[in-house]
């Protein structure tokens, strides 16, 4: 019996230095549709909105988020798009019109047929986003929000840096967050501009989770010191993986958060050589 538990074991043994256990190979990253968020194209959309569409439809993307082109309405639009199998998913409209026109809002956005309507800055003074203004803004959000959740669509509020001003002991962003109703107000995080002021994406996908819905893709120039401004030069808008931006990071916490949309932008006056870049490097990152 020992004789055969021994040769047992041996021929075991060699069978498994002859099969070893393969690694899978690792599994890509980014596994979402590639989406543009068309104040990318803005200068070229200006002069020719076909030939702006062939490009970005042989980039490979599939989602846009944007207003209609100026000249068209939103069924030409929608057509154009068809024809190139690109899906607008977004689309945005001034925090004053929101407030004062919800219902034209409302009918611009089913006439698109998007899901999400985007707010990209709350006016205020230069310099002084103050509590009182985020105070209003909420309220003003929550009400809004909740009539376009009435009509089938989500609110997102698109940060732009300034919003993270302290206060007591967060920012007036958090503050944004926590008085807004997740049932009628979401967000939409630009990473440029929370970099820029100085905050961590990841620190925010994990603590406020689904209240963000999409993220605009952008990186910021390594080097560059960031402020509460709002503003940096647009050669700062740097193709995505070559600055300041753990893309690595962000996109497994978004993924862990639940965004559903991701959308390239690129404010650059090279936006045409990086676009491509970033995708390339989306594409190439791996879990």
């Amino acid at each position: 019996m020992n004789f055969f538990l021994t040769l047992l074991t041996l021929l075991t043994g060699v069978w498994s230095t002859r099969l070893p256990v393969e690694t899978p190979p690792p599994k890509p990253l980014y596994t979402f549709p590639i989406g543009i968020q068309a104040y990318t194209y803005r200068h070229s959309m200006a002069r020719d909105v076909a030939a702006t569409l062939d490009t970005i439809q042989a980039l490979g993307v599939t989602e846009m988020e944007g207003e209609i082109p100026a000249g068209l309405t939103a069924d030409m639009y929608k057509s154009m798009l068809a024809q190139r199998h690109i899906r607008l998913v977004s689309t945005g409209t001034s925090y004053t019109q929101l407030i004062n026109e919800p219902q034209s809002v409302i009918q611009q956005a089913k006439a698109l047929g998007v899901s999400f309507v985007m707010v990209p800055v709350i006016p205020h003074p230069k310099g002084q986003f103050t509590l009182e203004i985020a105070q209003k803004a909420a309220i003003d959000f929550n009400r809004a929000g909740k009539a376009l959740k009435e009509a089938g669509l989500t609110l997102c509020y698109h940060n732009h840096g300034f919003e993270f001003q302290p206060f007591e002991r967060g920012t007036l962003f958090d503050y944004l967050l926590q008085h807004t109703d997740p049932d009628y107000v979401s967000f939409e995080m630009d990473l440029l501009w929370t970099v820029h002021p100085g905050q961590d994406p990841v620190t925010l996908l994990h603590r406020y989770g689904n209240r963000f819905k999409l993220i605009h893709l952008k990186d910021l120039r390594q080097g560059v010191i960031g402020n509460l401004s709002g503003s940096t030069e647009l050669t700062n808008d740097v193709a995505l993986g070559t600055g300041q931006v753990n893309l690595v990071e962000v996109l497994r916490a978004a993924k862990k958060a639940g965004v559903q949309h991701y959308f390239i932008e690129d404010e650059s006056p090279i936006y045409s050589k990086q676009v491509p870049k970033s995708i390339v490097y989306l594409k190439s990152l791996k879990e």
